[in-house]
């Protein structure tokens, strides 16, 4: 995600709430002991292209996390319009719908359940591109985490990440999975083309398989490109022709550098970022 938030909405308890209202306090369970989940979708010029699948991802990253959501996707969706049109039509919008838990012990007491959606505003990046280094930090294994959610308590260790990244110069970093192949950016999925092929590492349960990841795939394959989803090294990323990622906060950008490679925009990243546009305004 980017900065802080300009102008932000929250449905907290059943009404609209500007700003950012606390909702926790000291012995909340999310601030405690990390029962939160979270997804986030975009909005821009009055679209928000695959608001569905992040608010039906949203409910399964909930159930996942031992907690028990008291409103349907749909019920999310509706919600998520209703924030939308409080801005302007051409305001870039964020949207994080979340679920946490307030009470338990270590496991979070799924009865005690809440629900918050903020919409705010967040422009989109430019496709300028970004510099990211090879980081030692790594995506845990499914056993040692829950990686099947899109959970709070996974982002401190992307966090280490940029940190790190950051000291080093980079504005990203690529994290491996626990076996040191590649499994996405910080926060983001990756990509490489080589050859006019485009390559993901294939969803291995240490990463989420993004929504737009997945929906640019989709696009890619149905326009004529070949997209294979493989096991990938840091080797195979710095001898592509191409590297870019995919991710709900900056859609589809390029990445100029990794480590001491430099990289250009190239066709295939162009072709990607044009698809999703298209499909985003259809």
């Amino acid at each position: 995600m980017g900065g802080t938030p300009g102008q932000a909405w929250s449905w907290v308890q059943g009404a609209w709430v500007e700003g950012n209202p606390p909702i926790v306090g000291p012995l909340s369970h999310a601030l405690w002991l990390a029962s939160a989940v979270f997804d986030g979708a975009r909005a821009f010029q009055g679209v928000a292209p695959d608001l569905d699948l992040h608010c039906a991802r949203s409910i399964r990253s909930a159930i996942a996390m031992g907690l028990a959501p008291m409103v349907t996707a749909g019920e999310i969706e509706e919600l998520c319009w209703d924030g939308i049109r409080r801005f302007p039509k051409d305001a870039e919008l964020y949207i994080r719908p979340m679920f946490y838990a307030e009470e338990g012990f270590v496991s979070p007491d799924p009865d005690t359940t809440r629900f918050v959606l903020s919409v705010y505003e967040d422009p989109l990046p430019k496709p300028t591109g970004f510099a990211a280094c090879v980081s030692t930090r790594r995506r845990p294994l499914p056993s040692m985490a829950p990686t099947e959610a899109k959970a709070a308590c996974l982002y401190p260790n992307a966090g280490l990440a940029l940190v790190e990244a950051r000291k080093r110069g980079f504005q990203s970093a690529i994290m491996l999975d626990a076996i040191g192949n590649v499994a996405e950016f910080a926060t983001a999925n990756l990509f490489i083309a080589k050859d006019g092929v485009a390559r993901t590492p294939v969803p291995n349960g240490c990463f989420l398989n993004g929504i737009t990841r997945q929906r640019i795939i989709a696009l890619l394959r149905a326009d004529g490109v070949t997209v294979e989803e493989v096991t990938l090294t840091p080797d195979d990323v710095l001898s592509a022709d191409e590297v870019f990622s995919t991710g709900n906060h900056s859609k589809c950008v390029p990445v100029t550098k990794v480590e001491h490679r430099e990289f250009a925009p190239g066709p295939v990243f162009a072709r990607a970022r044009a698809l999703y546009w298209e499909y985003a305004f259809r």
